[in-house]
């Protein structure tokens, strides 16, 4: 047959203009990419999924503009400290039940936060989370006088909605920390409570408190107290008021605060909570604001407590980081560990989960992982691991700290204005994570290598997102053989590091190249040549 003959039957069979349509990536979508559609989509849609959150302690984040008119609010035993001051464990005192060092004050506050937001954005985050804001005797807050009340050293909710709504207008979302499990002993509802339980009438507004908490001669001092800290009351949680107030109610503490403009929860000590009114929680904050975040504090395995939180705090993933980085974990375990829990627990909710390396529990990661190189290895894997990246003020110009209270100093201005080189690293991470859909949003998949190397990918369903990661946490470099199980990436291509630039090649599946030590290499599929060929033509 002639060739114009040909093409004339082609377009009869074909339509006319068949032949000079140029496809679109998404006509070769093959059997396995038919499941997926949409999937991606929808997670991006998401603000919770791979977020890079930036967590502040209001008292130490930024100075007041106006300290002297606050002075007031720091009676003793209470000390207003200098911001160049560190803090250092105190004395027991007996009298208020708690640590000296936890009414040591430096006198930030919610409108110097909000002139900082600046430098939050800057950085790259995109959620900025709040430790404890309530009305409380500490400065930690997390022993809560009144839920419905701002700390005054930290100003008022009209203070807290203004802060939402500069946070708004740079696209941060505002998570605040919610402590529910317990309250403090000098909370009004608790002193009224043991009124009525001694037989003496309580304070005017607070009848009908004796319940709100758990007494018993069991207990050490009569109350039922989070690991008996006597400044700590428990939360009778059992009590349908109680949770009325907390979360049930349209004016209870969870719903109106979203409606101030907060957009989500972290629960302090969420284990304690339980299943079962964390599930009740969750459910109300998501009728009041759809779409809003609650995070679980848990320690404890990922896989049962979800769909009762949307994320969780990942201490695990945490653990295993560290000791990689520190060299008392090899590549290979922590391989399995990490694609054993990520296979376990609920994918969608891990997306929303937080990795952390620091926070205001933990030593800080500069002390953590003192080798500079180790640290910027776990600080790679968290960036591309699947979940959100909890980022601690502070830890991105270096400062360091170990136990309490020594990780919650004061914030560093002086570095950021010295451009410390871990602000800039913080900022090619954040910028890492933004660029690339397949570290946001992508789904895991192990890959395997030999030696001390440690190997995944994330991946969407289209090939040119894929991310490889491939690490060599030892202190000498490794030759290693990397077998890639994605058949959509191409033999032959060249696969280019998003860090250092470094290339390597892709053959028959395989990646086989010599590691420098200590190194993450974070590889992208190169999709065409200098000619403008691909080899990425007709696959999705």
């Amino acid at each position: 047959m002639k060739p114009l003959l040909v093409a004339a039957t082609l377009a009869a069979q074909l339509g006319a203009g068949a032949l000079a349509q140029t496809p679109t990536p998404m006509t070769y979508a093959n059997s396995f990419d038919a499941p997926l559609a949409g999937r991606y989509t929808q997670r991006e849609a998401d603000w919770r999924n791979g977020a890079i959150v930036y967590q502040v302690l209001v008292d130490r984040f930024a100075p007041s503009a106006n300290l002297a008119a606050k002075r007031a609010l720091y009676p003793a035993p209470k000390t207003l400290r200098g911001w160049t001051e560190e803090p250092r464990r105190g004395r027991y005192l007996e009298a208020e039940k708690l640590w000296s060092h936890e009414i040591d004050f430096w006198g930030g506050d919610l409108a110097s936060t909000t002139a900082r937001l600046d430098h939050v954005q800057q950085l790259g985050a995109e959620v900025l989370y709040l430790n404890p804001i309530v009305l409380a005797y500490t400065n930690h807050k997390y022993d809560a006088l009144d839920y419905q009340q701002i700390s005054p050293e930290y100003g008022t909710r009209d203070d807290l909605r203004r802060l939402a709504a500069e946070a708004r207008a740079r696209g941060l979302k505002l998570v605040l920390d919610g402590v529910f499990n317990h309250m403090g002993r000098n909370a009004p509802r608790y002193r009224a409570a043991e009124a009525e339980r001694e037989g003496r009438v309580p304070a005017a507004g607070e009848a009908g408190s004796k319940d709100w908490f758990v007494f018993g001669p069991q207990y050490q001092g009569g109350t039922r107290t989070w690991w008996n800290a006597q400044n700590l009351p428990e939360l009778n949680l059992e009590l349908p008021a109680v949770r009325q107030h907390l979360w049930g109610a349209p004016d209870s503490v969870v719903r109106s605060y979203l409606r101030d403009g907060a957009d989500g929860w972290r629960l302090d000590v969420a284990f304690d909570i339980g299943f079962r009114y964390l599930d009740e929680l969750t459910r109300a904050a998501h009728a009041e604001k759809p779409g809003s975040l609650v995070l679980g504090e848990i320690p404890n395995y990922p896989r049962e407590w979800f769909p009762s939180v949307d994320g969780v705090m990942h201490f695990g993933l945490r653990k295993l980081l560290i000791a990689l980085a520190n060299g008392t974990l090899d590549a290979p375990a922590f391989q399995r560990m990490t694609a054993r829990m990520l296979r376990d627990a609920d994918y969608e909710h891990l997306l929303k989960s937080w990795l952390y390396l620091d926070n205001h529990d933990t030593f800080r990661v500069a002390t953590t992982i003192p080798d500079a190189k180790a640290r910027r290895l776990a600080q790679v894997l968290m960036f591309t691991l699947p979940g959100a990246v909890n980022l601690y003020y502070g830890s991105e110009v270096g400062m360091e700290g170990g136990d309490d209270p020594e990780m919650r100093g004061p914030m560093r201005w002086d570095r950021v204005a010295a451009q410390h080189p871990d602000l800039a690293w913080t900022r090619q991470l954040t910028a890492l994570r933004k660029a690339h859909r397949a570290l946001r949003v992508g789904d895991f998949r192990s890959a395997e290598a030999s030696g001390n190397v440690l190997a995944f990918e994330r991946h969407t369903d289209r090939a040119t997102d894929t991310v490889l990661v491939i690490a060599n946490p030892g202190k000498t470099a490794i030759d290693t053989t990397v077998m890639v199980a994605n058949s959509k990436l191409m033999d032959g291509d060249n696969l280019v590091d998003q860090l250092s630039g470094q290339v390597v090649n892709l053959q028959a599946g395989m990646v086989m190249a010599s590691l420098p030590p200590q190194t993450v290499w974070v590889l992208k599929p190169q999709p065409s040549t200098a000619g403008g060929y691909s080899n990425y033509k007709r696959v999705q």
